[in-house]
């Protein structure tokens, strides 16, 4: 069976730190993947901050995902702290790509947790129907 392998771009410009809180962990001991993507969810909402934004005003459109693919590569527990790093690429008409990696530091090195993508595509929540991506908003994710 063939596996999800991400091919991550360079030069993340957005970073942003988000702690492992006690309820984040499943009867593993450890972050669940349920939560990696609820992780991945918080550094989206902080990187449209960044720009103004929120999922349910993209300057005056709504987001949302289409898909997501996540690769796991380590495990995280409580206590850690995830380094997320998000980046806007392939911005098209009327959706975009959100590249994420999840790092940790150990000991003094730096372990990717996770690498994911998530297709998001503008959406008009009143008529239910996908919409275009206002020029404003294009620009500004593009530039962080």
């Amino acid at each position: 069976m063939g596996r999800i392998k991400l091919t991550m771009p360079s030069g993340f410009s957005f970073e942003t730190r988000i702690p492992v809180r006690i309820t984040d962990l499943n009867y593993g001991g450890h972050v669940g993947n349920d939560t990696i993507l609820s992780i991945i969810h918080e550094a989206r909402m902080q990187f449209l901050l960044q720009a103004g934004y929120t999922e349910l005003n993209f300057a005056g459109a709504g987001l949302i995902m289409s898909d997501v693919a996540i690769e796991f590569k380590q495990e995280l527990f409580y206590g850690d702290e995830v380094i997320a790093r998000v980046m806007a690429t392939e911005i098209g008409r009327v959706g975009f790509d959100l590249y994420y990696q999840l790092l940790k530091t150990v000991s003094g090195e730096t372990k990717v947790i996770a690498n994911a993508r998530t297709g998001m595509v503008c959406y008009d929540y009143t008529n239910k129907k996908v919409t275009g991506i206002p020029t404003e908003a294009k620009e500004k994710i593009a530039a962080i």
